[in-house]
């Protein structure tokens, strides 16, 4: 293999140097249970609280607001199911999400729904954007949360945070929003923003998987997802996994500093691949080009299947995704892309390449190469293709 590209940072990140070198003493040398009361357990509580207080800078909240927990599924868990419940007791039973978030929400939203709460799904249109006169049309007297996601996981697109979460507050209704792609890639200021509570998750910007965090606004007293222990200020059982929240914190810190200059790196180098990849004939960019995320580029290709496009990527040395991580098993199309309005045929045939700090002008070069080259072999197989070209002549 000459050349290996890792375009599927949208799914996970590698750990980065800086950030291994700070977990080592807690997994090596300090490594007691931060519940014991011998000295070095005051070493590893301490160093939960020096990056508690770190994560909380990065997002303008304060150390106290901030909850670890075993990833971005869990704090979505956690927020939407305890969050609606906050105001069950006074009648308020209506949830208000989109259709195309993370099924870390959706499912969650789907468990309420069979408890008696009722859902609103908004539209988010072709672009992916969601509309905030939708949202403020849709919440009643009886909403008790919104949960909208920063943004998309698969299309990269970017919701007008500070709107909805201006709304949610004019109108007393709890805003979550799943941030867990935008943390680490897009300034987060919590207050500002009017957002109760947020999902992250350490793996999707250079820090190790397992490890996330959920921010509670103060004054917001969730009941806990998880029982059995006093960690976490009481909130959530479980002895803390000290080294991964220490490298959280530290790959939060590196990515928050060096934010402006890798995003006007990465966004130019997406546009060059989106420019170059448009012109393949019959193909299309998904979600909205100017709000997204910088290293976000998601494409369909009609006329071939998105698995045989990974497949021939990855035997050329191109690790990439059709869609979200989480369901990369399923022979289904992206509820995503179906969500923006692309027939089944259409987001069969789809691509999504995520870049980091690790990736070059060169692989962007490499995969200009190589996807047309293999775009077009798949369309010579493919009967389908045949009857696109028979239709548009």
């Amino acid at each position: 293999m000459n050349h290996y590209v890792y375009a599927d940072n949208a799914a996970t990140t590698a750990v980065s140097k800086k950030v291994l070198d700070a977990m080592m003493p807690y997994l090596t040398e300090f490594y007691g249970n931060p519940s014991s009361l011998y000295s070095i357990s005051n070493v590893t509580k301490k160093a939960i609280e020096d990056a508690r207080n770190t994560i909380a800078k990065c997002i303008n909240a304060i150390s106290k607001e901030i909850y670890f927990v075993s990833g971005g599924s869990e704090a979505d868990n956690w927020a939407i199911k305890c969050g609606a419940m906050i105001s069950e007791n006074k009648g308020k039973k209506h949830i208000i999400t989109t259709a195309f978030e993370h099924h870390a929400v959706l499912h969650s939203v789907e468990s309420l729904r069979k408890q008696g709460f009722e859902v609103t799904y908004l539209d988010v249109h072709e672009n992916g954007l969601v509309r905030v006169e939708e949202l403020e049309k849709a919440i009643r007297e009886d909403t008790a949360l919104v949960s909208i996601m920063y943004a998309n996981n698969e299309i990269g697109t970017i919701q007008p945070i500070e709107k909805i979460g201006a709304i949610c507050r004019k109108h007393k209704v709890l805003f979550h929003t799943d941030a867990v792609q935008a943390v680490g890639n897009v300034p987060i200021d919590v207050v500002k923003q009017n957002i109760d509570m947020l999902s992250m998750s350490g793996h999707k910007f250079h820090a190790p998987k397992g490890i996330g965090a959920l921010y509670i606004r103060k004054g917001i007293n969730l009941k806990n997802l998880i029982d059995g222990g006093a960690q976490e200020r009481n909130k959530r059982a479980g002895t803390e996994n000290v080294a991964s929240i220490v490298g959280m914190a530290a790959a939060l810190q590196e990515a928050c500093n060096n934010m402006e200059e890798r995003n006007k790196r990465l966004t130019a180098m997406r546009n060059r691949l989106a420019e170059g990849l448009s012109k393949i004939e019959h193909s299309r960019i998904n979600g909205d080009m100017t709000n997204r995320l910088a290293g976000n580029l998601n494409m369909c290709f009609e006329g071939i299947e998105g698995e045989s496009l990974l497949l021939s990527l990855d035997l050329k040395g191109i690790a990439s995704s059709s869609g979200s991580a989480c369901t990369s098993g399923s022979l289904d199309p992206s509820h995503v892309l179906l969500a923006i309005g692309l027939p089944h045929e259409i987001a069969h045939g789809s691509l999504r390449l995520t870049f980091s700090d690790d990736n070059t002008e060169e692989d962007i070069d490499y995969i200009l190469e190589v996807v047309p080259q293999i775009v077009t072999r798949l369309r010579s197989m493919s009967p389908l293709w045949d009857k696109i070209i028979k239709e548009n002549n």
